[in-house]
């Protein structure tokens, strides 16, 4: 089988596609073939749906409403 071999390798795209492949269950080499599969299948691939705006609901959400949401929800 052929091989492929990619020289000088930016480390924060290698570092997002080792995190990718993690969250996957695969092997970064098996998460680098599917996404090259993907991206060469693109030109007839439909983009999804777009998402809907945000909702704005008159509540921040800072980081201590966050803490005490999360104790709360310990409790």
């Amino acid at each position: 089988m052929p091989g492929l071999l990619i020289k000088d390798f930016p480390p924060e795209l290698h570092a997002r596609l080792k995190l990718e492949a993690a969250r996957n269950h695969r092997s970064m080499t098996r998460q680098a073939l599917m996404l090259l599969e993907q991206a060469l299948r693109g030109s007839g691939a439909k983009p999804g749906p777009t998402p809907p705006e945000p909702i704005d609901l008159g509540v921040s959400h800072d980081s201590e409403w966050v803490y005490r949401a999360a104790r709360e929800g310990r409790e």
